[in-house]
């Protein structure tokens, strides 16, 4: 079965939006972080479990967006997340925001996610069953967007 990413559904809120009733920035990650929870639940991978595990910690090492659409109060966004790249100690987690009729590219953004050991906080190889198990979501941006059937805007092509 090929790959594909994981989608949630999540309304904007109050408290995501500024006095123009336009989501503020900063509440995408809010969004990013409940599709990458989502996503490591839905395989297998709940946090509370994951890190005692593996004896690991995933902190970010950088987080991105890009910003296409406004969405306001009210609206009901998708947010496809997907790892789009796997490295021996760290791996990128891509989040396209969907916006409907048709479907479009509303905003977009990665985390690198970086493996360290629990005690000393120093880089560790990523588990190899933690990696498996999200293999049913791991594809380029590219390919994940295909699979989505939304356009990509020009500036959205260069993510990694």
């Amino acid at each position: 079965m090929p790959a594909t990413p994981y989608i949630i559904e999540e309304y904007v809120r109050w408290s995501d939006v500024d006095f123009a009733g336009i989501i503020f920035y900063g509440s995408y990650i809010r969004f990013f972080e409940i599709a990458e929870t989502e996503l490591f639940r839905a395989c297998g991978l709940a946090y509370a479990q994951v890190f005692d595990r593996y004896d690991i910690f995933l902190p970010r090492k950088a987080v991105h967006s890009e910003f296409y659409l406004p969405a306001r109060l009210d609206d009901r966004l998708r947010v496809a997340t997907y790892v789009g790249r796997v490295g021996t100690k760290s791996m990128t987690l891509n989040f396209d925001v969907l916006r409907d009729d048709p479907p479009q590219l509303g905003a977009a953004g990665w985390m690198v996610l970086v493996c360290v050991d629990r005690k000393r906080l120093k880089p560790h190889p990523l588990p190899p069953r933690l990696v498996a198990a999200l293999a049913p979501h791991t594809l380029v941006p590219a390919a994940a967007r295909a699979t989505l059937g939304i356009t990509t805007p020009p500036s959205a092509r260069a993510s990694p």
